[in-house]
């Protein structure tokens, strides 16, 4: 009997065994955890007092916490073969925008670049006031003066002209404006081999008001030239008008017109009408803001009409407290012409001026 009872007994005794091989392993562990809780609780103790930096750090305060728990310590700082990396809110943070002055912001923002567009005339045709008016637009920038890259320094090169713009981004146009290139025999080739891309700006205006404009800003800094009947004809018994005189020759619009669409398409050029840029400003800036590929930024709410110069004049904005209008030479009080020399010119142009609406699809109502 008791052989079978010690028998029974027999083979629980591995089953115990387990047990006991269960216990001590499960109590080794928790020896292990709490040692290693104690050790990082005195390394987080000691990193306090010493004043080391807490490492731990996250992208985000949200996944800070979880971070913590599982992402172990970075060294103290960068090996001096390593240079730190920059942290992710600096790499992340959007590059500063350009004011919409183009008077203002860092010089170092941006590139300089050459011109994607360019007004090209006409002489006192309204050039400054288009200048003007779209340097409002945020995503223009423009070169103040006057370059003459294309007619008087094309020798001094790219290189230079490109050292004459104003820094822009990415998303804004350079702009510069010279209204002799419209003129100019060797501009449109010499614009062509700059960008076949370029777009032309061209400001016209009735040209014998344009050619009167043109004599009054002579005469008031050489007030001993001949008169404007004396220069506009050759004979003026027999209606000869002088082509040779520049002011009459710019006005025949058409036959400068002809040398620019030997190298750009019409659709590449763009013309303003310097009568309508009075009357209705926001208008015809609208079409050059079209024109340009940008959107309609300067509105009516831009303008006022300045009655003493007789022209729209800019509005104070943020940047500026007071209007802004064109300098004292702009709406000056042009000289008084006989009025049957008008009438002789008139019909000196009237052929120019038809066949220039034909080509441009455009009319001006100049007659």
């Amino acid at each position: 009997m008791a052989y079978r009872v010690l028998g029974r007994a027999g083979p629980p005794q591995p089953r115990r065994a387990r047990r006991l091989l269960f216990a001590f392993t499960l109590s080794l562990s928790c020896t292990y955890l709490c040692y290693s809780f104690l050790c990082c609780c005195d390394d987080l103790g000691r990193s306090r007092l010493l004043g080391a930096p807490r490492c731990l750090r996250g992208p985000s305060a949200g996944g800070q916490k979880l971070l913590q728990k599982s992402r172990p310590c970075d060294p103290p700082g960068p090996t001096p073969s390593e240079p730190s990396a920059p942290s992710a809110t600096a790499a992340a943070a959007p590059a500063p925008r350009l004011s919409g002055s183009n008077h203002s912001g860092s010089p170092k923002l941006g590139t300089k670049r050459l011109p994607q567009a360019l007004i090209v005339g006409v002489k006192k045709g309204g050039t400054r006031a288009v200048l003007e008016f779209i340097r409002v637009h945020p995503d223009v920038r423009a070169l103040g003066t006057e370059p003459h890259f294309f007619d008087r320094n094309y020798g001094r090169g790219l290189d230079w002209y490109r050292s004459l713009m104003p820094r822009t981004l990415e998303t804004q146009i350079t702009l510069e404006k010279t209204p002799s290139y419209f003129v100019t025999q060797e501009a449109p080739r010499r614009i062509f081999n700059m960008s076949r891309d370029t777009k032309l700006i061209v400001v016209v205006r009735n040209p014998v008001t344009r050619a009167i404009s043109d004599y009054t800003q002579t005469l008031s800094k050489k007030p001993d030239i001949p008169t404007f009947e004396g220069l506009s004809f050759r004979n003026r018994s027999l209606g000869l008008v002088d082509v040779s005189w520049n002011a009459i020759r710019i006005g025949m619009y058409v036959l400068h017109l002809e040398s620019w669409l030997r190298y750009f398409p019409l659709a590449q050029i763009h013309f303003v009408s310097g009568e309508r840029l009075i009357t209705d400003p926001a208008g015809e800036m609208g079409r050059v803001q079209d024109f340009l590929g940008i959107k309609r930024f300067i509105t009516d709410k831009h303008f006022y009409f300045n009655k003493t110069k007789g022209f729209p004049c800019l509005k104070k904005t943020q940047s500026s407290l007071l209007p802004r209008c064109l300098g004292k030479s702009k709406g000056r009080t042009h000289v008084q012409i006989d009025p049957e020399v008008i009438d002789q010119l008139r019909e000196f142009y009237r052929p120019y001026n038809i066949k220039f609406y034909e080509t441009v699809g455009q009319d001006f109502r100049w007659e």
